[in-house]
């Protein structure tokens, strides 16, 4: 079974490396100009699936949440974007940033908080749902 298959029935991890290790596979399967809406609470592991990401994607420069910057570049085999939209206020917001051009190849756009910036996603978004169970587990899904 491929990554994404399993992804889409759901997986369940018991720790932050097992999240990242998922996350680094699956960016063996994307395509060139993926963007991905991650969706999920506070401490669902938003930044930790993004981590696994960029190692997936060649980067080798530490990844942080860009909360406050909004967003992060990291160069590796590809350039990932790293978006936080937690703090966008107004649609409007997004259109003045001018990240237009990380909606293409040779970028792969991963975002925290998709929802607040929805229409603004590309269509063909890979959405992912993750989530914690009261046991600490964490769980992820590609809707």
């Amino acid at each position: 079974m491929t990554i994404v298959e399993r992804l889409r029935q759901g997986v369940t991890t018991r720790s932050a490396e097992a999240t990242r290790a998922l996350a680094e596979e699956l960016a063996q399967a994307l395509p060139d100009d993926a963007t991905l809406a991650l969706e999920g609470d506070l401490g669902a592991g938003k930044t930790t699936f993004v981590q696994g990401l960029a190692k997936g994607l060649g980067v080798t420069e530490p990844v942080t949440s860009p909360t406050y910057t909004l967003y992060n570049l990291h160069p590796g085999r590809r350039l990932l974007v790293h978006l936080d939209a937690y703090r966008v206020d107004a649609p409007g917001q997004m259109d003045a940033l001018m990240l237009e051009d990380y909606l293409r190849s040779p970028y792969c756009l991963a975002v925290e908080w998709p929802s607040k910036i929805a229409a603004w996603l590309p269509p063909d978004a890979w959405w992912v749902e993750l989530g914690i169970t009261p046991q600490g587990e964490h769980t992820l899904r590609l809707k």
